[in-house]
């Protein structure tokens, strides 16, 4: 698996990266919460192993921005073992909570359990005619080969990794143009205006690709 391991204590990102890379996982690092953003966001790795305490975000808050646009598994990491902490991590979406000193065998494990919980990490959906291989970045409409430009694969992947759910027009534009995006809805209305195009049966009635006006989209299957 691609693991993404964030952490701000230089020692222990190299010490649990060389426990990962020894049980055969790629890992990526982060040592602040906005790298950790961009790198789950280009990089989709498979899971996030997050610490709390970082310098610039919240490991929280971080954990609230993955949870706008992704069901990545994430096991949290941190100092702290005070229950308020823990039920925080795990309603805002945490599928572990690992309370520091731990081993490395027990974190391994752990990566392994939330990695099974999640399913597939790997997902491929089918909806209608369309199947959409996020790993490899395909999409097929009646088994025909739909080309996207990075844009509208960034859209669709965030809404086919939530199916069902309201992604804000805000955290799309967070999420797919970068952070400095917030108000620039026409560029939703544009790429999503062609995302239909390619992919729905009939562009002005869309069965997946569905609009909540002023709020955001929602891919349903």
């Amino acid at each position: 698996m691609k693991v993404l391991l964030v952490d701000d204590d230089a020692t222990l990102r190299r010490t649990l990266g060389i426990g990962l890379r020894a049980a055969g996982h790629e890992v990526l690092v982060a040592a602040d919460g906005r790298t950790a953003l961009q790198a789950a966001r280009e990089d989709r790795p498979d899971i996030i192993v997050l610490d709390l305490g970082l310098p610039d975000l919240t490991g929280f808050e971080v954990l609230r921005r993955v949870r706008a646009w992704s069901t990545v598994p994430v096991v949290v990491l941190s100092a702290r073992a005070e229950s308020a902490e823990k039920v925080e991590a795990l309603d805002l979406g945490a599928d572990d909570y690992v309370t520091k000193p731990f081993g490395m065998e027990e974190l391994l494990a752990r990566v392994r359990a939330a990695a099974r919980r999640a399913g597939s990490d790997v997902p491929v959906l089918t909806a209608g005619d369309l199947v959409i291989d996020l790993p490899a970045r395909r999409v097929t409409k009646a088994g025909v080969v739909v080309r996207l430009t990075p844009t509208e694969w960034g859209l669709l992947e965030m809404l086919v990794r939530t199916p069902g759910r309201l992604v804000s027009q805000q955290d799309l534009l967070h999420e797919v143009w970068g952070p400095t995006y917030s108000r620039e809805t026409n560029y939703l209305r544009v790429y999503v205006g062609g995302l239909r195009k390619k992919l729905e049966d009939d562009p002005s009635s869309p069965r997946h690709l569905i609009t909540e006006p002023g709020m955001g989209y929602r891919f349903e299957v």
